[in-house]
């Protein structure tokens, strides 16, 4: 489907959709902790990254470079999961990758060294990504375009309760039983989320649209939607600041506990608060989006987002205020996404209802694609201070509204 002309504010009317659920809030619910295996695999851990540094007797950069590895398996894997998805459905591939998930968790859970660990977090991160590809894509099956927006903010609230759960949960059992029961309790969540799709989770997917498993149209697919100015603009935008967000993931365990002497229980509650501040403007944006149409708020979240990262540079460079003037920047800048991740996203594929798959595959491969480049910027040039966390962020945020404006062209 082509793009709709470049001076319409809002994509063009999609195809008409299947029938919707009856019960809308146990698949919102549903797809939000298929979404949520992401964040509960990076921010879980993330307590325990001093201490598996030293359990492995390795250095925290090489601990860093676990998450590295996570975001690069799920950048590829979206990419296999998108055609995969268009062709044989929405249910049979997710049953696949929560399965590959369960089975790489149990693995990382008994990892002999670092390297062992970078190795099985690529596989878990395979499967994790089963459940964002078919949630974007059942989204795009059955809404609208302002729709689409509210629902994501919908499962924006429901996996933003893992950043908030995930850290403090990971820090209890980092103290009372060990690093590797972290992964067995990832093992278990996911055989949850399993059972939970097999027995209330429906087939979205039209069989009409069907595309072919081939290697061909599968790159021609891909290729349209590279070319798609206005699909690369949003996908950007979102992309480039999501991998600030994992740039800040990256480096947050370090500068909050090593740096400013917070503890690995406490970490959470700092981390959480982050998460809460995203997930209130989440659903702030659930709100606002009839009114102030799905471009106005993306531009102005990303303009707000280049604000708040320049601030953070600064008292990352000077030290100035300590762990609080470095924290509400923060807080503003994680809380911005709330804005800019449901409305990309919606905008991004509302066009593309045919190979919604693809689209949401692309979608997930570039956002991760630069995750895992900035997650290993901010591990390669650690310096002890919090300047490589705060310049990469304000990197991100500048590039991502540069790239909406030069691609999407266009304000509020």
């Amino acid at each position: 489907m082509s793009a709709p002309p470049s001076g319409s504010t809002e994509p063009s009317p999609a195809p008409p959709r299947p029938p919707l659920p009856r019960h809308r809030l146990e698949i919102v619910v549903l797809l939000g902790s298929l979404t949520a295996f992401a964040p509960m695999s990076i921010d879980m851990y993330l307590p325990a990254l001093p201490g598996i540094a030293s359990g492995l007797a390795t250095d925290i950069g090489s601990v860093q470079l676990t998450l590295s590895s996570f975001f690069l398996g799920f950048a590829l894997g979206q990419a296999l999961y998108g055609p995969i998805t268009d062709r044989f459905g929405r249910r049979k591939p997710l049953y696949a990758g929560v399965a590959l998930f369960v089975l790489a968790s149990l693995g990382c859970a008994a990892a002999p060294s670092v390297e062992a660990l970078m190795a099985l977090r690529f596989v878990q991160a395979l499967g994790a990504c089963a459940g964002v590809v078919t949630s974007r894509a059942m989204v795009r099956d059955l809404f609208d375009p302002v729709e689409a927006a509210r629902v994501f903010s919908a499962l924006m609230l429901v996996m933003g309760v893992a950043p908030i759960l995930a850290p403090l949960a990971g820090g209890w059992i980092l103290v009372h039983v060990g690093w590797e029961a972290i992964f067995l309790a990832l093992a278990l969540f996911g055989a949850c989320c399993l059972a939970a799709a097999h027995f209330r989770l429906p087939e979205t997917h039209d069989r009409a649209h069907a595309q072919p498993l081939a290697v061909g149209p599968i790159l021609r697919a891909y290729g349209r939607l590279l070319v798609d100015r206005r699909y690369m603009g949003y996908a950007m935008v979102g992309g480039i600041n999501i991998a600030g967000m994992f740039a800040y993931i990256a480096g947050s365990p370090f500068v909050f506990i090593e740096l400013y002497g917070v503890s690995a229980e406490h970490f959470g509650w700092y981390f959480g608060a982050n998460a809460g501040g995203f997930i209130l403007a989440a659903q702030i944006n659930a709100r606002l989006v009839r009114r102030f149409g799905l471009d106005g708020l993306v531009h102005t979240a990303a303009l707000c987002q280049v604000g708040c990262a320049a601030v953070l540079l600064l008292n990352a460079l000077t030290g100035w205020g300590g762990l609080w003037a470095l924290f509400v920047p923060l807080f503003l800048l994680i809380s911005a996404l709330g804005f800019l991740l449901p409305n990309s996203a919606a905008l991004a594929m509302a066009p593309h209802g045919r190979n919604a798959g693809v689209a949401a595959a692309l979608l997930g491969c570039l956002q991760f694609a630069i995750a895992a480049v900035t997650s290993s910027l901010v591990g390669g040039i650690h310096d002890g201070t919090a300047v490589p966390m705060g310049a990469v962020m304000a990197a991100c945020s500048a590039l991502a509204f540069a790239a909406y404006r030069i691609l999407v062209g266009r304000g509020p």
